[in-house]
């Protein structure tokens, strides 16, 4: 059994910022991948908690990107994502809270309260790995884990989806400010901030070529949410900052 693993969504931002800095560290691991709903055994199990991503490191179990990024960055300290300069390292780290706090659930939000009225699709997605039995099976307890999944996203009314557009654009609004003198979100190289931040609104942009990237064709209402921020100067960073630094999966 490999010392490294990820418990993931394979659809989701927070388990994104994982995926990229492993790729961009590169140790040897593997990746399981969980369907939404049915994974709270999984995680309840080896975490107490019932949120992705996990990642066991050998037979410790650890829960919450923030947290993971962390003893990621101990363990493999090379190629480095946390700036050596004391100020500018607590700086990123207080981006990427912001973002993990503020931005990442608003962007979730206002995705979602689009993908969830596309059940077709939503479940396809989920489960495309899966045997058909389960995707049948998958797609007939649905309507449950849309109420699980809207009433965890605080997707309640036309107001919390209004917030959490709002969200999004703040999001946007402020990497394009925060990246204007250099390119990056702390100082002039590529770190956590600005893995944590373009990692979080990828699903307002979904670059091209990404793990992000959500299957071709998309219905109609994913496309208006995409149309809404494709001019804007922050996806614009969060696709450059993909096109530069991203691994590959």
């Amino acid at each position: 059994m490999a010392d490294l693993e990820l418990i993931q969504f394979p659809y989701s931002h927070y388990n994104e910022k994982i995926r990229w800095a492993l790729d961009y560290k590169r140790p040897e691991h593997i990746r399981t991948n969980l369907v939404p709903g049915p994974h709270a055994m999984t995680t309840m199990r080896v975490s107490g908690q019932m949120q992705v991503p996990v990642m066991r490191f050998g037979s410790d179990y650890v829960a919450g990107s923030a947290t993971i990024l962390d003893q990621l960055e101990r363990r493999y300290p090379e190629p480095p994502l946390y700036p050596a300069d004391p100020a500018e390292r607590d700086r990123a780290i207080e981006v990427q809270r912001y973002f993990d706090d503020e931005v990442g659930p608003m962007v979730r939000r206002g995705l979602f309260a689009v993908l969830t009225q596309e059940r077709d699709y939503l479940c396809g997605i989920f489960t495309a790995d899966r045997s058909p039995l389960f995707r049948s099976i998958y797609r007939a307890i649905f309507p449950v884990t849309r109420a699980v999944m809207k009433s965890s996203m605080g997707i309640t009314d036309r107001a919390s989806i209004e917030r959490g557009v709002q969200g999004t654009e703040e999001g946007l609004a402020f990497v394009a400010r925060e990246s204007a003198a250099t390119g990056y979100l702390v100082g002039s190289e590529f770190g956590i901030a600005d893995l944590a931040a373009a990692s979080l609104l990828a699903p307002a942009v979904i670059p091209d070529d990404s793990p992000m990237s959500l299957p071709r064709p998309r219905p109609e209402r994913i496309e208006l949410w995409l149309a809404k921020w494709a001019d804007h100067p922050g996806a614009e960073w969060v696709r450059n900052v993909y096109g530069r630094h991203r691994g590959s999966e």
